[in-house]
């Protein structure tokens, strides 16, 4: 079945950096574009960073643009996210996402979530 274990969150002072892992398992990992999303408590969950299956495309939210980076290692299974600069508005439990085509329909599935606290 399919799995995403996210890990590498934390507390961290404003102005640090963490980088974030997920480990996937279950599906093709090389074929399907992978996400992360974040949801700060009180706040919809939002779209962080996207990038395609063999990394060549990558987008980001307008929030962290110049400050985090995602990258996959297709043959690790995993994929990556590195938050420098951080700021206090970055605290939030961070998920793990990718849609999958499974059988017959597409299926978002998502990780357990790893909290970032950004605070002094």
């Amino acid at each position: 079945q399919v799995q995403l274990v996210e890990s590498g969150g934390g507390l961290v002072q404003p102005g640090g950096s963490l980088r974030l892992s997920c480990a996937a398992s279950g599906f093709t990992f090389s074929s399907y574009v992978m996400n992360w999303y974040r949801q700060a408590p009180g706040k919809e969950r939002e779209l962080v960073a996207g990038i395609t299956n063999t990394g060549g495309r990558t987008n980001y939210a307008d929030s962290v643009k110049g400050r985090f980076t995602i990258s996959r290692d297709n043959a690790k299974n995993t994929v990556y996210l590195q938050m420098n600069n951080l700021k206090p508005e970055d605290t939030a439990v961070y998920y793990c996402n990718s849609r999958i085509w499974n059988s017959r329909i597409w299926t978002d599935y998502w990780g357990q979530g790893t909290q970032v606290t950004v605070s002094s």
